[in-house]
């Protein structure tokens, strides 16, 4: 452990070598020297504490969103200034390598000012767009319209207009009334169902408590479902005993039949026009290692016709490659969530990139495979990293055809 930390203090100690020098560059006004000295002092002591007193189950807490924070406004934006002055470094050693010249021959003071003036700006942007994230990004709720076509669809349900929500993490949030545009907003696209695909809290059934209210005004008509996410179980705490934890599980479930959802749990509910049916499965958290594989799309199917429309909740989308586009039951339409889109990254019509891919190449948006659909939601709410860069939180509406 205290080797890993002399290495970190290693590297931030070389980061603020290359950002000292920048700043000597631009000004010779020692104020602001001074200044930039004591604060980084104060910002990378705070780290440091947070760090050393951090815990497993502090990772869903306002500690681990102070030291996200930290890290992504303060100390990762640092890297522009050390990548351009860097590569002006080792241009001039190459140069004074290979052409036997004196280092001062090679060196271009206008150069370095300009090269330090890029780096301390492109710095500043990506600070000054993390701190954005966190003040308004995490509120910008963007409905996705998606028109999706099933086989065996009946006719009764051509137009039929289902909203999906995903990861609330109500936890990360400590106003209800902030989220009061994003329950207008579901109730605005007048759904025939809504849909909520797992992780409602961080750790805690009581996180949601005071979310009843708000998430109670969301109207459907023919109801609200919902499965269970990872953070879900609570098994990012640590419990007194067995018993302790199931009753936290069983009051969220409550809380959420509060709020008016009903929680399938590897279970089906048939919605019925004209005599017509859609079925609706639901299963638990079924994730790749270390997460939780409770789901059972066996259960889900109980009497359930295999010739029939079926669309499945299940939160995580890995579940999909492995197991349910391969089952026989033939389920054309999965709806997923868990990645957040990483809270971070480009999500444009044509350009879409996020470092969650390297980790789930499946991770917003629709995704065919074997002639089977998958959805990945990019959540509602935030985790971690208390904000949203480029990715923006999703509500989605779909149109059944």
């Amino acid at each position: 452990m205290q080797k890993n930390l002399l290495i970190i203090a290693g590297i931030f100690l070389f980061l603020e070598i290359y950002i000292y020098q920048a700043i000597r560059t631009l000004t010779d006004n020692s104020w602001i020297k001074i200044g930039y000295c004591i604060l980084s002092l104060l910002i990378y002591g705070i780290f440091a504490y947070e760090v050393m007193h951090f815990q497993r189950s502090d990772r869903s807490t306002l500690r681990a969103q102070v030291m996200i924070s930290l890290f992504l406004i303060f100390i990762l934006p640092k890297i522009f200034v050390v990548l351009f002055l860097l590569i002006d470094d080792i241009i001039r050693t190459g140069g004074y390598l290979i052409g036997f010249t004196k280092p001062s021959e090679n060196f271009f003071p206008e150069r370095r000012k300009f090269l330090s003036l890029v780096g301390l700006g492109m710095s500043g942007v990506l600070s000054a767009l993390f701190i954005d994230g966190i003040t308004f990004g995490k509120y910008r709720h963007k409905v996705r319209k998606v028109k999706v076509k099933l086989s065996n669809l009946p006719k009764s349900f051509k137009g039929y207009k289902i909203i999906q929500i995903s990861d609330v993490h109500s936890g990360s949030f400590s106003d209800p009334g902030k989220l009061q545009h994003a329950v207008d907003l579901i109730n605005e696209q007048k759904p025939d169902l809504v849909l909520f695909t797992g992780d409602m809290v961080n750790n805690i059934a009581d996180e949601f408590k005071p979310f009843i209210p708000l998430f109670s005004q969301i109207k459907a008509k023919d109801g609200k479902l919902a499965v269970l996410g990872n953070h879900d179980y609570g098994d990012y705490v640590t419990w007194d005993s067995p018993a302790a934890k199931k009753k936290n599980l069983d009051t969220l479930i409550d809380y959420e039949r509060q709020a008016g959802f009903d929680m399938l749990r590897n279970e089906n509910r048939i919605i019925e026009k004209n005599g017509e049916k859609l079925y609706i499965l639901g299963v638990e958290n079924w994730g790749l290692k270390p997460f939780p594989q409770f789901g059972k799309i066996d259960e889900a199917l109980k009497d359930v016709p295999e010739s029939a429309a079926k669309i499945l909740m299940s939160h995580d989308p890995t579940h999909f490659d492995q197991i349910v586009k391969k089952h026989p039951g033939n389920i054309q339409l999965t709806l997923s969530g868990h990645t957040h889109g990483m809270q971070f990254g480009l999500d444009l019509k044509n350009v879409k990139w996020s470092p969650v891919q390297y980790r789930y190449p499946k991770w917003a948006d629709l995704y065919e495979s074997e002639g089977k659909l998958l959805y990945v939601n990019r959540g509602f709410g935030v985790l971690g990293y208390p904000g949203r860069v480029g990715v923006l939180p999703e509500i989605t509406l779909f149109e059944l055809g």
